[in-house]
């Protein structure tokens, strides 16, 4: 009966179920992350697609306003030209009046300054007075200091329009009759500063679109020519990044996905990275976590359950020790007085002899068994003389084809050792070594002190063991016999381990050359 062989078969099968379930469920993992990463792009696709159509409509808007600012300056130097006209003799004036007419219909802001710069006309400039008007409107003072002080705003305005329009438009010079001159400061029309106005808020929407969009997935937006920064939603990007830092989160990005490219006009081109969302990658390795967190709970119950199981199995292992130990006193005693029957009827000496021996040995393996589960009790002993002892025992109970031969550097070896359980120790691990050796053969015991050790080699020329199976020698259900329960060397590893706080192993082990099981003890 192999209960070994029994149990590691059950756990090849459920390591096997557990890695096609964990292989599966990685593989349905991965499809929905790849459908998932596939949706993300197509919408920074979509969303690449509409910035390029408002990319459109501000390249549409740039144009339009550039062609009426165009044409309003042709309409101011019109006006110019045509009051230059209108000082001059001539028969009719019907043509230039009616250029003056259609020249000033885009009521252009205008300032006229005679040569000292002082302020003679303005044109259009009527929104002015309302606006102040209703900046002071909110004081409870009277109209004439309402008047004086809407005229004051109003004169520091237009000197401050006459620094600033010429920054942007040039003034015109305007020839007067007799030779006078002046100056004509212009600017936009009120049509054209609306425009401007859209087309400003237009471009920023165009920006905020991407930083102010929380549902796409991270994106950084460049000029793909001056490498600059146009608009960004992922954190720690911002106008004042360094242009170090943003060409090392470039080449990051580019190695994750394909970047999007976009046309912006005007021979400009943008271009996108992107990297998939927070979410997706909690997805992809959620997975993961999740079989490490159930692998920490199943060893954590596989802990729990062994030290449980082992904990009853130890209880088993001394209850049934001792009842075996209860079971063989009566025989015992029994035998012993049949012995004295027939000591009593003459039987021959070397007889009795003999059969007393073997009723001592079983005094001792009941001694052993009721020891079990009990604290051993170590005593000060020669140990070569307990081997020796027992390996003489053995030699008369084992085929006469074993030679079974003892060996030790030195007559005395005293450490603190319980007799009956290293007696057991040797005796199973002989008798091993004989059913592995198939009744013939040669089993060499050796017996050494290495500093503060003492090394107990037993070595047989059996069959040897398997080098996958050198680990599991010591388990309890591990046998190589048949009818064998596997319990002797596993009872051995707890005598040596347990009660003598020693160590034994495999010293080494060759496929039909033999075995040699080592036993350290601490020396006395």
């Amino acid at each position: 009966m192999n209960l070994y062989h029994k149990k590691q078969r059950w756990k090849i099968i459920l390591v096997l179920v557990a890695i096609v379930l964990v292989v599966f469920s990685l593989w349905f993992s991965n499809n929905v992350v790849t459908k998932v990463k596939e949706k993300e792009k197509d919408r920074v696709s979509q969303w690449a697609d509409a910035i390029r159509r408002k990319a459109d409509l501000v390249n549409l808007t740039n144009s339009a306003f550039h062609q009426i600012r165009e044409n309003e300056s042709k309409n101011v130097q019109l006006w110019a030209l045509s009051m230059g006209e209108v000082n001059k003799d001539l028969e009719d004036y019907s043509y230039v009046l009616e250029m003056l007419k259609y020249s000033s219909s885009g009521a252009l802001p205008m300032i006229i300054t005679n040569l000292d710069g002082k302020i003679e006309n303005t044109h259009n400039l009527e929104y002015f007075d309302s606006l102040f008007y209703k900046e002071f409107g909110g004081y409870n003072r009277s109209k004439k200091w309402l008047d004086s002080m809407v005229r004051v705003k109003v004169n520091d305005t237009l000197n401050y329009c006459i620094r600033e329009w010429p920054k942007t438009h040039q003034p015109i010079e305007l020839d007067l009759f007799r030779g006078d001159k002046q100056t004509v400061y212009y600017y936009d029309s009120k049509k054209l500063s609306d425009l401007s106005e859209n087309k400003d808020s237009l471009f920023n929407a165009f920006t905020d679109e991407l930083v102010k969009n929380k549902d796409l997935v991270p994106v950084l937006f460049i000029d793909k020519l001056s490498r600059d920064l146009i608009a960004s939603n992922m954190d720690g990007i911002s106008d004042s990044i360094s242009k170090s830092d943003l060409n090392i989160k470039i080449k990051k990005l580019a190695a994750l996905n394909d970047s999007i490219q976009i046309n912006l006009g005007a021979d400009r081109k943008g271009v996108i990275y992107f990297e998939h969302s927070e979410e997706l990658l909690i997805l992809k390795y959620f997975p993961i976590v999740q079989f490490v967190i159930i692998g920490l709970f199943i060893l954590i119950g596989y802990l729990v359950f062994s030290t449980f199981r082992k904990a009853e199995q130890d209880q088993v292992w001394v209850g049934m020790a001792k009842e075996t130990a209860h079971q063989l006193g009566t025989p015992i005693s029994s035998l012993m007085a049949w012995i004295q029957l027939l000591e009593a009827q003459g039987i021959e000496d070397s007889t009795i002899t003999e059969m007393n021996k073997d009723i001592e040995r079983l005094n001792t393996v009941t001694n052993r068994f009721s020891k079990i589960g009990s604290k051993a009790i170590l005593d000060e002993e020669n140990i070569v003389s307990i081997i020796a002892d027992t390996v003489d025992y053995l030699k008369l109970r084992i085929s006469s084809k074993i030679e079974l031969g003892f060996y030790a550097e030195q007559p005395e070896i005293l450490t603190s050792v319980n007799k009956s359980l290293m007696e057991w120790v040797v005796e199973n691990i002989v008798k091993n070594a004989v059913d592995a050796m198939e009744g013939k053969g040669k089993i060499t015991v050796n017996l050494k002190q290495i500093g503060n050790e003492i090394v107990l080699d037993i070595t047989d020329t059996g069959k040897g063991i398997a080098p996958g199976k050198l680990k599991t020698v010591f388990q309890p259900g591990f046998t190589t016999k048949a009818r064998g329960w596997g319990l002797g060397l596993s009872l051995v590893k707890r005598i040596v381990e347990e009660f003598h706080q020693g160590k034994i192993t495999v010293h080494k082990s060759e496929l039909n050359i033999g075995t040699t099981f080592r036993v350290v003890l601490n020396a006395k």
